[in-house]
């Protein structure tokens, strides 16, 4: 099962963000995204929903994941 990291990465990546984009569009430092991405810091809630609006995938998904993808795919379709 993907860390909340590795899930933040992936959708990062394919929306083509770089962390500073992700960071600045989440209202947060890059350091920060850097930090989560590679596992150094588990976000709390209110980072989670900042970084899951700014993606456009629901909150709950990037926290637990699914081995079913469905929600992050329909939200990216919608806000892509």
């Amino acid at each position: 099962m993907q860390t909340v990291g590795e899930r933040l990465r992936r959708v990062r990546q394919r929306k083509a963000w770089t962390q500073a984009e992700l960071a600045e569009r989440a209202g947060l430092k890059p350091l920060t995204v850097h930090r989560i991405e590679n596992g150094k810091t588990h976000p709390r809630l209110p980072t989670v929903r900042k970084l899951a609006d700014a993606l456009g995938v629901d909150p709950g998904w990037l926290l637990l994941g699914e081995e079913n993808d469905i929600n992050e795919r329909q939200r990216s379709e919608v806000h892509g």
